[in-house]
């Protein structure tokens, strides 16, 4: 029985070193590549937002925002006549 429990724990002991040596690698490859990837590719410069135009005047806003209401009185009452 001695020999049995001395086997388990020496195939437990490389088992474990072997996930942790496996693991460490894996570490250092993923840093590795990290820092290859943003010498490599850096990330491309966000551009500035362009300004939005400004409305040319009030009164031509105002007389278009008519003609968009009558539009659409004008559809919602032939939607419901039907």
């Amino acid at each position: 029985m001695d020999s049995l429990f001395s086997e388990g724990l020496t195939l437990m002991a490389f088992g474990m070193g072997f996930v942790f040596v496996f693991l460490t690698l894996l570490v250092f490859a993923t840093g590795i590549m990290s820092r290859l990837a943003t010498r490599f590719l850096p990330e491309p410069v966000a551009k500035a937002p362009q300004p939005r135009p400004q409305p040319a005047a009030a009164g031509g806003a105002a007389s278009n925002n008519d003609e968009i209401v009558a539009a659409i009185t004008a559809a919602v009452h032939k939607y419901r006549s039907k």
